[in-house]
Formats: C-alpha cells, structure tokens, sequence
C-alpha cells in the first residue's frame, strides 16, 4: 500500500512508525512530518487541509489510503471530499465524515448525541450571542467550580476552569463577546465541574462494531504535581492502574458501545478512532469529550503496547471485518515523558539544536513531537519537542528509563517533567 500520513507532531511519528514496520506498507508519506518521520517515509511540504493539493498528490502517487492524524483535516471534511469526488471515491480515507467529526467539532453537538443516547456526561447549557444574558444569570447561581468550553477547535485551549463567579463571568464575556477563540467561541457550553481522576480510551471503528485499543492517562499542566498552566500535553502512561476489567466494562457499556450504536442508528459514517476523554468519578465513567483521532501524546504510549499490524487493523475497517479482528497488546507498562520549549505553552525560542536523541530499542523509542532537519542538525520546531517512551514490567521503571534519557538529551531551554504517572508510583 502506498500511504499518505497527514500531521507533524509526535502522534502522527507514532503512527508513521507502527504503519512502516508492516508488510504491507510499500510507501509512506507524511505531511508535512517532521525530522523524526523522516525516518519512517518520505516528508511532503503540504498542509493538511489543502484538499486540493492533496487530490492531486494522492493521484500522481497512486495512493491507497489517506490517514489524517489530527483533527483539523477531518472536521473540515476531508472524508467527504473524497467521497465526492469521483476521481478519489476508490481512495480510503481513515476517519470519520464531517458529520462524525462534529462529535469533536463541536462540544454542543456531542453533548446533544450523549443525551440522545443516554451517555454519562455532566451536566450542561449551551449560550450565544443572543442569549448571553440568560448566561450571565446561570453562571450567577451555579456552584463553584464552574466549567466552560468554546464549541469549536480552540487547539485544546478552549476549555477553562473558573474557581469563582466573577472570573467564570469576565471568560464568558471574552469569548462570546471579546471572541477569545475566534468563530469556536461564538457558542460557549457551561458544565458541571466533575471530581475524579481522568482517563483516555480509543477505539477503533467502522461505524457499526468496533475494537477497543489500550486506555492511556495524560497529563497537561506544566508543572510537577500538576500545577501551573495546561498545555497540550506534557506525558502519558498506559495501562490506568484502576481502569480494571470492571470499571472497563462499565465503559464499555455505558459509553463506547452506546456511542457506536448512536453513530449506527444516525446513519453516521465513522471509519477510524473514537476517543473517549473519561473521568472515574466514584467507580463511575463520565464524557468529558470526545475527539474524531488518537490523542497526543497517548498515541506515544499506546502505539507501542499495541502488537497488531495497525495496516491489518485499516484494512480490516474499511473492508468490514473489524468485528473478526482480536487486539493483542503488550503487557509492559509504557510511560512517556515530554520534553518541551522553555516558555511552553506561551511565547518560546524555536530553532534550538538538539543532541544526544538515542536510536530506538525494544524498550525506548523517542518520538518527535516539534522537531525539523536543517544542515546535517534536529532543531526544535514548537512547543512539545520530543517524546520520550519507555516500555518495562511497571510503570515506575518506564518513567525511570524515560526520564535518563531526558537527562541525556539536550537542548536549550530544555523543560520536563519527573514525575509523570505520579499517582500510581
């Protein structure tokens, strides 16, 4: 198969990789990529949702299938594209229609699927410009701490926790009428605050059956201890400690199987990853969201535990024989540890020449996140830079060989955190 990859950060270099260590990958193409995709296929300079540059790349390179690794392609419909266009109708598309990527698009339109099926969420109301003053009025009576979302992509900085009625007023106020988050902020959901610990959970799908892959725990805020500002993410660990088989199955019952079933009974074409953002709130799963690709930095965690020929897994999704397929995963624990920019996630140098990234083993590969090839040199290229993971019988002896080897690598202004998965250490 000749395939075409569309990202550049560490997600889409776990990907390339597991896609380029099966038999039946012929050509890999990435783009844009980065230095560390580089290593699996060939990079092309081209954007991700440039559907028409990217019709006649696929054509002149006689492509088999299309995998977009973020978001950003599929919610501005890159399946439907395809689909419609009768030159590129024989050419897969991993991921789901425009309609299906709302259920990431958009925090309303998936609060609205989760009540139509009776899927565990928290408790919410949507507003707008023209019922801001109904708004105003409920954030005044809601108990503390309240939550509010922009609808829309905000790059994962659309969510803010406000901890009293006055800051919770003056965030509403910007992103309804200061437009904080541009158009994805035009409608803002307010929710219930839930207290629990949180947990990711991807499956993949045709629509219709679906398989589950290993769960993963990420870890967003800056600083060690989970203090300071959140970010896109600064580690992951894989498997959850108390995500069992009991509390498993409860997702499974509660929330995966009535989400397929929902996007079965709509009528929704979904071919690709589901992810579930949960959070144990008692021994309880709830949605926090949902996102229409694997998430970052768990990808660089599960990617690794997961033993099956991820092209088979494809195929198998696009032919309808998912249901036939078995997941097999690796029993080591994994633990990533991110290595980031110093002034991540404000203002930060790019540009920094790193040294010292060790070739992959059985046990350690180091992704790269934010990361270009210039002269001969890697140099840092965004705020996330690289991704350390590690494999090993737990999870304190992966973050232990995770963090050495964030020891070893250097660049300036180097940032990262020890104590990733600190909870069940």
């Amino acid at each position: 198969m000749n395939i075409l990859l569309l990202g550049s950060g560490g997600r889409e270099h776990a990907l390339a990789l597991k896609m380029s260590q099966s038999p039946l990958c012929k050509q890999l193409f990435i783009a844009p990529g980065n230095a560390g995709t580089a290593q699996c296929g060939q990079n092309i300079n081209m954007g991700v949702s440039d559907f028409q540059q990217i019709k006649t790349f696929c054509l002149e390179n006689a492509i088999d299938l299309v995998v977009p690794g973020s978001e950003e392609a599929l919610v501005n419909g890159i399946y439907d594209f395809f689909k419609e266009d009768v030159s590129l109708q024989h050419i897969p598309v991993m991921g789901p229609s425009r309609e299906g990527a709302q259920l990431e698009g958009s925090k309303a339109y998936a609060k609205l699927f989760m009540e139509r099926h009776r899927i565990p969420t928290a408790a919410y109301r949507e507003f707008n410009e023209q019922n801001y003053e109904e708004g105003v009025a409920y954030i005044q009576q809601h108990s503390l701490p309240i939550v509010l979302k922009a609808d829309g992509l905000a790059a994962g900085k659309g969510v803010v926790i406000a901890f009293s009625q006055e800051e919770a007023l003056t965030e509403f106020e910007q992103m309804i009428k200061a437009s904080k988050f541009g158009d994805a902020s035009k409608k803002v959901v307010i929710e219930q605050f839930l207290t629990g610990i949180e947990l990711s959970v991807f499956v993949l799908t045709d629509g219709h059956s679906y398989q589950i892959l290993p769960e993963a725990k990420d870890y967003k805020r800056i600083g060690e201890g989970d203090k300071g500002l959140n970010t896109g993410g600064m580690g992951a660990v894989s498997p959850v400690p108390f995500a069992d088989a009991v509390f498993m199955k409860k997702v499974e019952d509660k929330v995966i199987k009535p989400t397929i079933d929902g996007l079965s009974k709509e009528g929704i074409v979904y071919n690709g990853f589901v992810f579930f953002g949960l959070i144990n709130v008692d021994g309880e799963p709830l949605v926090i969201e949902y996102n229409c690709r694997m998430g970052d930095p768990e990808t660089e965690v599960v990617m690794p535990r997961l033993k099956n020929d991820l092209l088979e897994l494809f195929q198998a999704t696009i032919s309808g024989k998912l249901k036939e397929q078995t997941i097999y995963v690796d029993e080591r624990a994994a633990s990533t540890v991110m290595l980031v920019s110093k002034g991540y996630p404000e203002a930060y140098e790019k540009n920094k020449v790193i040294t010292g990234i060790p070739a992959p083993t059985a046990d350690q590969v180091v992704f790269h996140a934010g990361t270009k090839a210039e002269g001969g040199n890697v140099l840092t290229n965004g705020g996330r830079v690289l991704a350390i993971t590690s494999l090993a019988g737990s999870l304190s002896q992966a973050l232990s060989h995770s963090v050495q080897t964030a020891e070893k690598i250097q660049f300036d202004g180097k940032v990262y955190r020890r104590d990733i998965g600190y909870e069940f250490i």
